[in-house]
Parts: structure tokens; C-alpha cells; sequence
């Protein structure tokens, strides 16, 4: 099974000038503990739910961009971008310029956004849930033709592009990994299956491996309508529990992480939630990473 580090908590003690010491050695870290993947959340303010809406919140892109001069094999992206955060074409013109800069290591994820307040802040639209739906396919459908060689016109119902030239093409061939974020059974897991590489859904600490399985027993059922392989797709779960930081803690976390692995789920990102992140990937692969491995 992979393993990936979700970043998510940036009021650091010292306060915002040593948020890029942080994560550069979180990113050293990273790699010296053997994890697949880094990611950040592709938010305007922090989640209310973790902690206060104007608590320090980073621009992912950005951040994905620091990151990248500070690893050499990690895989980079947000976990998710919501569809309503950026025009798509420039969208893919972003992940295309980290793919590059970053020697071939960029993934695009993707979600129909849910965070009104951040919207209402900002003053960026927030339509409603079908039409965010419906953006979601549009930006789907132009990534995988910006990632093309066709740079002709995308003549949609909410994106209008009349050229869709992307130079200089993502390293990675025929494009950068494709994730859609989310367990929506009629509409997130369809994505899925017709546009995606990879799915993430949310597996609750001690909760079991029977709401996952159900979640990928739907895709593999999407993914047949849609004449498409199931083993094709990547499933991942972003794991909300705490990861203890001692062997004792860690075993614990494999035994959930086995029942998974059994269900079909290949990857688990997880969070370091007030502490510090360093420690805490140094943690992962010295008592996770060998374990995990072998599943």
C-alpha cells in the first residue's frame, strides 16, 4: 500500500516565518521516510472544523511549487482542488508547469468544491451543486485535451476555450494522474470511472473497511458501464484518525490499513493535525513505511 502526508495544519509555533523552513524539512522527511505522496488542501481559509477560519491557510499551488525545489521523488498535489478555484484551462497550465519544474511528479486532483464561506470571502462564485457538477465534467474533459495534441476549441456549457494550447506539455505521458475527490455514488464515483486515474474517499478511524468497500463495489460497477478496467483506477482513502507515534500506535494503524488493502484500496493519505510534521513523517517511516509496504 502507498503512503501519502496531507498537510493541512500551517499555524506552526514561531509563528508564518517558519511555515517554509517547516515544510522544506517535512519535504526532506518525506523522502527520507519512503512516502509516495505529498499533498496539500486547495483551500482559501482553513476548515472550521479543524481549527479557526482565519488561521494560517496556504495557496496550494504555490506551496506545491515550494515543495518541489525541496524533493526529488515525492509525488505533489492537492487533495482536491474544488472545480471552482481556478478557470480550467489555467488550471492545466498550472499542473503542467509543476509537472515540469518538478522532473515528471505532479497529480491533479479534483472535487466540486463545498466551502461556501471561503467563496463568499473572496467573492468567487459558488453555484449550485448540480452546476458545480456539472463544471467538474467540463474541466475534466478540457485537462485531458490541454494534455493532448489536440489544441482545437472546447465549446462547452459553462468554459469556452477557442484555442487549447498547452506549451510546454506535463513530463509525464500522456498526462499527469487524474484523481477525483469524493464518495458520491451517482455523480463523483461516474467521474470516476469515464475520466479518472485515481479516486479518494474518506475512511473514518475505527469505523471498518464495510462503507470503503461498498464506495469501490460502486465504482467497479460504474467502471463496467463505462467499458472501463476497474483495476485501471487507483484507490485511495484519506484517513481522518490519529496515527500514533510510537510501534504500539503504528501496528494499530496497519491492522486498520490490512482491512483496507483487503477491500482493494492501494494508498492512504494521512494527517498530522497539531504536531509537528517533521516528527511526525520520521515517525511514519521508521514504524509505518515497512510495514505498510507489504500490503
Amino acid at each position: 500500500m502507498r503512503l501519502g502526508v496531507h498537510l493541512v495544519d500551517f499555524a506552526l509555533p514561531g509563528g508564518p516565518e517558519t511555515i517554509g523552513p517547516t515544510l522544506a524539512a517535512t519535504g526532506r522527511a518525506a523522502e527520507e521516510a519512503g512516502l509516495d505522496n505529498l499533498s496539500f488542501m486547495d483551500h482559501y481559509l482553513q476548515l472550521e472544523f479543524l481549527s479557526r477560519a482565519d488561521d494560517p491557510m496556504l495557496e496550494g499551488y504555490t506551496a506545491l511549487g515550494f515543495l518541489a525545489a525541496h524533493t526529488t521523488s515525492v509525488e505533489l498535489q492537492l487533495l482536491v482542488t474544488g472545480v471552482t478555484y481556478r478557470h480550467p484551462g489555467l488550471l492545466a497550465k498550472i499542473v503542467s508547469t509543476l509537472d515540469v519544474l518538478s522532473g515528471g511528479r505532479a497529480a491533479l486532483g479534483l472535487g466540486a468544491g463545498w466551502y461556501e464561506r471561503e467563496h463568499r470571502a473572496l467573492g468567487v462564485p459558488f453555484p449550485p451543486l448540480a452546476e458545480r457538477f456539472e463544471r467538474l465534467e467540463e474541466t475534466l474533459r478540457i485537462v485531458r485535451q490541454m494534455w493532448s495534441d489536440d489544441d482545437g476549441p472546447f465549446d462547452g456549457t459553462h468554459y469556452q476555450l477557442a484555442e487549447t494550447i498547452n506549451s510546454p506539455q506535463p513530463l509525464q505521458r500522456p498526462h499527469p494522474p487524474i484523481m477525483v475527490g469524493g464518495g458520491g455514488e451517482k455523480q463523483t464515483l461516474r467521474l470516476v470511472a469515464k475520466y479518472a486515474d485515481a479516486c479518494n474517499v474518506f475512511a473514518a478511524a475505527g469505523a471498518g473497511s464495510d462503507e470503503v468497500a461498498h464506495k469501490l463495489a460502486v465504482l467497479r460497477d460504474w467502471c463496467e458501464r463505462e467499458g472501463r478496467p476497474y483495476d485501471e483506477v487507483r484507490r485511495t482513502v484519506l484517513y481522518n484518525g490519529t496515527v500514533g507515534q510510537d510501534a504500539a500506535g503504528a501496528a494499530a494503524f496497519v491492522e486498520e490499513m490490512r482491512a483496507l488493502a483487503d477491500v482493494g484500496v492501494d494508498e492512504v493519505h494521512v494527517m498530522p493535525l497539531h504536531v509537528d510534521p517533521v516528527a511526525f513523517v520520521r515517525s511514519l517511516g521508521e514504524h509505518v513505511v515497512p510495514s505498510l509496504s507489504q500490503l
